[in-house]
């Protein structure tokens, strides 16, 4: 997984930084929710959209279950056309052939299409340690380069960020690496983006090797598709002699008839579109059109690892649209950053932790493994998964193997294994559960002499010490009942009440 977030805290550390931002949480309260809308809007266009959802679910459970015969017949196809495959098992060696296809060309920069797996194997800073500069031409990521910032989202890396921070970013940033904003420029989006416009075309007209991602790859025709919004990633595929794409192993499509399916799952789910603006796709080499010469990288990266657990493989169907964040209740309060990866919300989740090893069978890795924690379970993302990928199920996987972990390594029972064992000692016997009863109930009546009552009325108690202090934080305990059931039940005789007759006679 890539460096760039190497040293950030555990997920509770950061995500309690990022809550005492109140500008952040405007941001991005104000950006997720106006996705939400536009993707609600667009799906509830479509009758069939869950028979969608299940047909894109089967293709990518299908290229699961068959990974290795598509991924030879990919290579096959590729080769035919007339691109040059690369195999690369971890990020160390995708980067190395990318350096080594650009140092042959003599290139001293490249123009990158927005890729998450060029993110995820920290292409740019291997790239900069030999001399060659990436210039990001995706309009969120040139604000994040250009920032010294990192990315908060998968589809939109500067959601963080409002119009007059980008606008002072420009201004201050863009003459250092290349023509310069407008002094006069304004926050408006347009006139924003014609400011990027201006300051990327000499590099799209300048550079020789470009560097894109893949959305899809397509086995049968060795096809590779990119969905974008803003046509620079169009001038990265067509412009450069070289064009290198990273492609995780994962990307595949069994046929290009499947297309039919992603390309109306994706652009709904994504940007609540009904399509792409730019939708490309390109088939090896074609002679004076284009790239005249093309390599494609076959990236794992952990991926075979993912694929060996039929439990959290699911992660692998991810089609990167960004949905499960727009609707995430913790991402919508934490943003990206607090997830430590380049890969946030509930999808990163699930995927970081187990691409980085996490969750396995190697060393504690306190902030990993704090990921799947990093959920209240809602199910909202899986909801709206435009391929069914059950997250909250995968993170309750995730969770019981962190857990299985950490005992393994310390050989001593945790608080709550001690909880657990006293539980099911405790209510093994009738006899011990009426004392715990006993001792509850009076608990519960010394208690409310510290209890509060919420704006709703109810009474409840405040933060408590030792093993249940984490958890009052962030949650209201309700007071212990005062009465057990079992005492109700012999004081009213199994429920019932005695009353009297007519003639005063029970």
């Amino acid at each position: 997984m890539s460096g760039t977030f190497l040293g950030t805290p555990a997920f509770p550390s950061a995500a309690r930084a990022a809550l005492s931002d109140s500008q952040l949480r405007r941001n991005l309260a104000h950006a997720t929710g106006v996705i939400r809308t536009k993707r609600s809007g667009v799906v509830s266009e479509v009758a069939e959209w869950e028979e969608l959802r299940l047909a894109g679910e089967a293709i990518k459970n299908r290229v699961l279950r068959h990974l290795p015969e598509y991924l030879e017949q990919l290579e096959a196809s590729l080769t035919a056309a007339g691109a040059t495959v690369h195999w690369a098992q971890d990020a160390d060696e995708a980067n190395a052939i990318v350096v080594d296809i650009a140092r042959r060309h003599s290139a001293d920069e490249v123009v990158k299409v927005k890729s998450m797996a060029t993110q995820e194997i920290d292409l740019n800073t291997a790239l900069e340690q030999a001399g060659i500069r990436a210039w990001e031409t995706d309009l969120a990521e040139l604000i994040v380069q250009l920032g010294d910032d990192l990315p908060s989202h998968i589809l939109v890396p500067a959601i963080h960020r409002n119009r007059a921070e980008i606008r002072e970013i420009f201004l201050r940033e863009m003459g250092r690496a290349g023509r310069p904003a407008p002094a006069g420029v304004s926050d408006e989006p347009t006139d924003l983006a014609e400011a990027a416009r201006a300051h990327l075309r000499e590099k799209f007209l300048r550079a020789r090797v470009a560097v894109s991602g893949a959305n899809f790859a397509v086995a049968e025709t060795g096809t590779l598709t990119v969905v974008e919004s803003e046509g620079n990633g169009r001038m990265c595929l067509t412009l450069p002699e070289v064009l290198i794409s990273v492609v995780g192993i994962e990307k595949i499509l069994p046929t290009y008839r499947d297309l039919d399916v992603m390309l109306q799952l994706l652009p709904r789910s994504s940007t609540g579109e009904r399509m792409n603006p730019y939708t490309s796709t390109w088939t090896g080499v074609t002679p004076g059109d284009g790239p005249q010469e093309v390599h494609v990288i076959l990236l794992d990266n952990g991926r075979t690892t993912v694929l060996a657990d039929p439990t959290g493989r699911q992660a692998l169907r991810c089609i990167r649209c960004s949905a499960c964040l727009n609707v995430c209740p913790v991402y919508e309060r934490t943003g990206g950053h607090a997830y430590g990866s380049v890969y946030p919300g509930p999808i990163g989740a699930i995927l970081t932790p187990q691409l980085r090893g996490a969750a396995g069978d190697g060393p504690p890795n306190p902030q990993a493994d704090s990921l799947p924690y990093a959920s209240s379970l809602c199910g909202a993302c899986f909801e709206v998964c435009p391929v069914r990928i059950d997250i909250p199920e995968v993170l309750v996987h995730l969770r019981s193997r962190v857990v299985d972990r950490r005992r393994a390594a310390t050989r001593l029972p945790s608080a709550q294994d001690t909880a657990m064992k006293l539980a099911s000692w405790t209510f093994a016997t009738a006899g011990r559960t009426k004392a715990a009863e006993r001792v509850a109930t009076a608990g519960g009546r010394i208690a409310s002499a510290f209890s509060r009552r919420t704006p709703g009325g109810r009474r409840v108690l405040g933060s408590v010490p030792g093993p249940g202090a984490g958890w009052s934080a962030a949650r209201d305990i309700p007071l212990p009942a005062t009465e057990s059931f079992r005492a109700c039940w012999e004081r009213t005789d199994g429920g019932r009440t005695e009353r009297p007759g007519k003639d005063g006679q029970p």
